[in-house]
């Protein structure tokens, strides 16, 4: 297997996908194909994805995957590669699958001693037994997606018709008051947190894609308005949440601060956004890495990686 990259390498460029995150995958993926050819690479096709596996052109050395959500973060594109044979970027098939099912994810961060908001699980018509506020979530969606927080009764009936959208299971989460952090790891290494700070409601895809959804938009502080010592548990909590689920390569662990409490895990993505306004490009110019070279490192990371 090639486990160098050149600048005449063949790389296929996965995009789009069938999923709800499909319109951002279609974004990041042009944004990548520009800053990798923009690095001097001579030989990068993009590949736009639906339903169906995709063709991979002959002669291909490196998939890059940036098919969010649904087919391209679920494990699904990575088996299929892995069928084939063929190097592909990111998280493997088995950590995908894993990180992508949040209540897996849980089962797992509880066993590990990664500290993660009390939870139930409930099929409906089931309801409901943790005290209000909380948070509804299908256990198989990104970006948000299906996402309802509950602060008053009257309100629970059509959170659950929301989340019911997209799964008749669904996992309920105590909700915790605090700030709103990331964690972007590239390679075993946490970059610079980065407070999330939406200008209404919380960090669903009308505030974390503005111009696309049509919300108010999001505020984000990078490095965090932390401690020194707030930042390192963030960081190391982060740390340990990726290692607990075996992440490779690279990801993004979203997680909660309390004032003056410790931080909690929510979940990791595996392909998380690179966009313009995408959080881990945000987090890797923080100590200057550039757009272009993040591109470039998360191929040769990948390539180096064993499977």
């Amino acid at each position: 297997m090639m486990n160098t990259l050149r600048k005449d390498t063949a790389i296929a460029l996965l995009m789009g996908g069938p999923g709800s995150e499909r319109e951002v995958s279609l974004v990041s993926g042009k944004a990548v194909m520009e800053a990798l050819r923009q690095e001097g690479f001579t030989r990068v096709t993009p590949i736009e994805v639906g339903k169906e596996n995709p063709v991979i052109p002959d002669g291909t050395e490196l998939c890059y995957n940036l098919i969010h959500g649904t087919y391209g973060e679920d494990g699904t594109v990575q088996s299929f590669l892995e069928n084939l044979g063929l190097p592909y970027t990111g998280a493997g098939s088995a950590s995908s699958r894993i990180c992508f099912d949040k209540i897996l994810s849980k089962e797992i961060f509880l066993r590990e001693g990664v500290r993660t908001p009390r939870s139930e699980v409930i099929e409906l018509p089931g309801r409901p037994t943790l005290p209000l506020p909380l948070v509804i979530k299908p256990p198989c969606e990104g970006s948000s997606v299906g996402v309802e927080i509950v602060r008053d009764a009257e309100d629970l009936e059509a959170a659950l018709k929301e989340s019911a959208r997209y799964s008749k299971r669904l996992l309920v989460e105590e909700y915790i008051c605090g700030k709103e952090l990331t964690v972007s790891i590239l390679d075993g290494v946490a970059l610079p947190v980065i407070h999330i700070c939406p200008r209404s409601g919380f960090y669903d895809m009308r505030n974390k894609y503005p111009s696309m959804y049509g919300g108010e938009g999001t505020d984000y502080i990078c490095p965090a308005d932390l401690s020194e010592e707030e930042t390192k548990a963030v960081q190391q909590e982060a740390l340990k949440a990726y290692h607990a689920l075996g992440v490779e390569v690279y990801g993004r662990v979203d997680l909660l601060l309390p004032d003056g409490g410790e931080p909690y895990v929510l979940e990791i993505n595996t392909i998380p956004g690179m966009t313009g306004s995408s959080l881990f490009p945000k987090a890797a110019a923080a100590v200057g890495i550039s757009y272009g070279e993040l591109c470039t490192r998360i191929a040769e990371i990948s390539l180096r990686c064993e499977r």
